[in-house]
Order: structure tokens, then C-alpha cells, then sequence
């Protein structure tokens, strides 16, 4: 797979005001476990996940997306990164270095064109993990992240330019044009996607369970637990993967997904889908309609975490 920077997406890290909520939904109800605690920032991982963490909890007085972490293949693919970021004029906030996050690594910081973090890393330690058992239904890793933007295209042009991020497909409204881009740094259909919203902030991160009877189990789980839903559960046309989709007590979506489609690079020609189809929203039609409450919800709050780094 030449032309990608990146290898996958390690993990999502946020700062809520809720943290002792945030903390019990994520390892009571959503299925994650604690890794590591340092303070108060928590690292949770999937425990079919080699990453050391899938996400990253902070206690904090404001909300915010403190960053978005993918992989790179070696040290020098790390530096060869940090240096054409450098030279094209984004805004590094640390020079690469060892890290000293669970698991170790080296790697460092940047902000995107809309001002949230990411971190680029390498020689993470791997995690000691398992295969998810038959009927066990909980994340098997991290799937994907989607952000929204004010200026999509700016920011869908930046992903390709620096790290060959490539498109997989396009969701778009007859009236308002294209909406959504779903963009791959490897054979999954996507690890990433941007969204036109009036404001950068997280739309949703999304968790692979293990296949549909599990991902069905988990989303009976929280509807019975009291978990608010927001759409779901149904199949997208884009990525052909399922969703439910909820929010966790601090207002970001969360969702459960499988079965994510696996893009053939020599024969797949990105799909313009005009998602106002049914069919495109959801294959199965068993999804409650897109609407306008689902899509504020997905809008999430304004960002408050903009070209300002994280202080862990």
C-alpha cells in the first residue's frame, strides 16, 4: 500500500468535567478496561487491541478533543513527517522524541489546519491482549475517528496532501453539496472522516466489535442500560459497516460498528452517495430517520481545545 504515511489509528483522547461519569460508562458500559492511571488522566484500552490504549481520559474544566493518534511505520518515517509539516508551514508543538505514555514510543505532536492535536508515534510498545470470544460483546479495538469542520475541504485536502490519506468515499445533500468524506490510511474503508459542521469539534469515535450478533448483544446492552441512543442500530452504504451510535455523560457520540468494508486499492473507485436516500443512511432500514436532532448531536460543543496543547 505505497503513497500512505501512516499506518492506523492508535487511539482518541479526551478532557471532560465529568470525569468520574466518563470513566465508569467507558469500563462498565462500554467495555473498555483501565490500562494505566496517572492522576487524573485515565488510559483505557480494547482488550482485542495490541494498541496500549484506545482511549484517553482527562479530568478537566473544559471539554474538549485533546488529540487524535495514528501510527507511523519507523523513526524515520516519524521524522521524515515532522519535517515536510515543518516546511509546508503546520504548526509542530514539539520536535520528535521518546514518549512517555503507556507503552513508550517515539513520536511527536502537531496541530491540523483546523487546530486540534495529533500525535504521530512509532515503536509503541505492543499490549499484551486476546481474541474476543464468540458472544462477548465488547470493542474489539478502535475503528475509526470523525471530526467535523467548518471548511471540510481545506482539512480533507491537508490529510491528503501531508499524509496520502486517500478517499474512499463521499456522502452528499442535493442542496448543501458534499457533506462528508470518509478517508483510509490503509486497506480498511476508513480511518478517519470529515464532516462539514459549523464548527471543529469530534462528531464520533468508533469501536469494531467482534461481528453482528456481538455488536447487537452491546447495543441491547446499553439501550437496556439507559445509554442515550442516537441513531442506529442499522448498516451504512459508505463502508458497508454497521452503527448505533450513543452519547457518553460528557456529550461526545460514540459508536459500535462491525463488519467495516476492506477496499481493494487496485479496483475501488471512490462512490459519490447522496445520503438523503434511505438506502444509503441505513441498508437494513431499521435505523430511526436522519434527522435534524441527530445531526446537532453529532454537531457535538464548540472545541475549546483549538491550538492549544494538551498538558499530558
Amino acid at each position: 500500500m505505497t503513497g500512505y504515511a501512516l499506518t492506523h489509528l492508535r487511539h482518541v483522547a479526551l478532557a471532560v468535567p465529568d470525569f468520574d461519569k466518563q470513566l465508569d460508562f467507558y469500563t462498565h458500559r462500554w467495555g473498555l478496561s483501565v490500562a494505566a492511571t496517572d492522576g487524573d488522566v485515565t488510559y483505557l484500552a480494547a482488550e482485542g487491541s495490541p494498541e496500549q490504549y484506545v482511549v484517553r481520559i482527562r479530568r478537566s474544566s473544559d471539554k474538549r478533543l485533546d488529540l487524535v493518534a495514528f501510527g507511523a511505520a519507523d523513526p524515520a518515517a516519524v521524522d521524515a513527517l515532522a519535517e515536510k509539516l515543518g516546511r509546508g508551514g503546520a504548526r509542530l508543538i514539539g520536535e520528535p522524541d521518546r514518549l512517555h505514555t503507556p507503552g513508550g514510543g517515539y513520536g511527536f505532536r502537531f496541530f491540523d489546519n483546523d487546530g486540534r492535536t495529533i500525535e504521530i508515534s512509532t515503536e509503541v510498545e505492543a499490549r499484551s491482549h486476546r481474541k474476543i470470544e464468540e458472544g462477548e460483546s465488547i470493542p474489539v479495538k478502535l475503528s475509526h475517528v470523525v471530526v467535523n469542520s467548518a471548511d471540510p475541504e481545506s482539512t480533507v485536502a491537508f490529510y491528503e496532501k501531508y499524509f496520502g490519506f486517500r478517499t474512499s468515499d463521499i456522502l452528499m445533500h442535493p442542496r448543501m453539496g458534499n457533506m462528508m468524506w470518509f478517508l483510509r490510511t490503509n486497506d480498511w474503508h476508513h480511518s478517519m472522516a470529515v464532516a462539514r459542521g459549523p464548527h471543529p469539534a469530534l462528531h464520533h469515535a468508533s469501536f469494531e466489535l467482534r461481528g453482528i450478533d456481538e455488536y447487537m448483544r452491546g447495543t441491547g446492552r446499553m439501550l437496556r442500560t439507559g445509554v442515550e441512543k442516537i441513531w442506529g442500530p442499522g448498516r451504512h452504504k459508505a463502508g458497508d459497516n454497521t452503527f448505533s451510535y450513543f452519547l457518553d455523560p460528557n456529550g461526545n457520540t460514540m459508536e459500535y460498528t462491525t463488519a467495516l468494508e476492506v477496499v481493494d486499492e487496485d479496483s475501488w473507485h471512490p462512490h459519490i452517495y447522496d445520503f438523503t436516500r434511505p438506502e444509503v443512511a441505513d441498508q437494513w432500514g431499521t435505523a430511526n430517520a436522519m434527522d435534524e436532532f441527530v445531526a446537532a448531536k453529532s454537531f457535538n460543543d464548540p472545541d475549546k481545545g483549538l491550538f492549544v496543547a494538551p498538558p499530558v
